[in-house]
């Protein structure tokens, strides 16, 4: 490992965290392309760390609102509106995101960074992800945020995330997917879905933090300090242009790229 593949690796995770192709089967793929030794799973939720951090800058203003609403929304039945209700709900999809984690971590753990296992991810969620947006719950998106996904939904969105812990699975895939399917525009379920990383991710690192410590692994820090940075830059230049982008466009084109990237990953194999 040195500063340019600590680099790429950011880049990669800047730019594919937020695009529905799988920032974590790019990365588990990568050492392969490029012949290094993966640097392992701490390595990949560090750079996942970097466009955590990316969120939390550009949904600033949002996550302060729902900070405040947070003690209110557990502890207060009488509480209500917009904000009481999204984090509500924002809570029973992290809970959900958690017990389908745990209940399957092993199992990931033993085959989930498998070439084959990503490839058939790419392709087969790439074309969940496709037919969710192109035929979308005829739901009024603007009614389903008033009621704040409703409880089943939440959980649903949660659970499905819990999905990504599969490389080439694509966590943001997989939420906006469950989100279309609920009645969200593309915008507001690729906004719940950055938003629904934050908890999990921090979760990830601090549960992996003593195995890294553990490891002896401290003199790689800066490097993984660098990748942070290098991920998180990307990371805030592609949230403001995916939500752009997403505005005028489905999601057909990221299935086409997960479908080549698929195809070449057998080739390669």
């Amino acid at each position: 490992m040195n500063y340019f593949i600590a680099t790429i690796y950011g880049i990669i995770q800047g730019i594919t965290e937020f695009a529905p192709v799988s920032s974590s089967g790019h990365l588990a793929i990568l050492p392969r392309f490029m012949q290094i030794e993966d640097p392992g799973v701490f390595f990949d939720l560090m750079m996942h760390l970097g466009t955590a951090l990316a969120v939390i800058v550009y949904f600033r203003n949002d996550i302060k609102t729902y900070c405040k609403c947070l003690l209110p929304a557990l502890f207060s039945k009488k509480s209500t509106g917009q904000n009481i209700n999204f984090v509500r709900n924002f809570v029973l999809a992290t809970m959900a995101s958690v017990i389908v984690i745990l209940l399957i971590k092993d199992f990931a753990k033993s085959f989930g960074r498998d070439p084959l296992f990503i490839a058939f991810n790419l392709s087969f969620f790439g074309l969940l992800l496709w037919l969710s947006d192109r035929f979308e719950n005829k739901t009024d998106s603007e009614e389903v945020m008033k009621t704040k996904l409703q409880w089943k939904h939440s959980f649903l969105i949660g659970a499905s995330q819990a999905l990504a812990i599969f490389p080439g699975v694509s966590r943001s895939g997989i939420t906006i997917s469950a989100a279309r399917c609920m009645g969200l525009n593309r915008e507001q379920a690729s906004s719940f879905s950055f938003l629904l990383s934050l908890p999990i991710i921090f979760a990830g690192i601090l549960y992996k933090i003593p195995e890294y410590m553990q490891a002896g692994q401290g003199e790689s820090s800066f490097l993984l300090l660098w990748g942070v940075f290098t991920s998180f830059v990307f990371g805030l230049l592609t949230i403001h242009f995916f939500l752009k982008m997403i505005k005028k466009m489905g999601f057909g084109s990221f299935f086409i790229y997960r479908l080549i990237l698929s195809a070449i990953l057998f080739s390669f194999l």
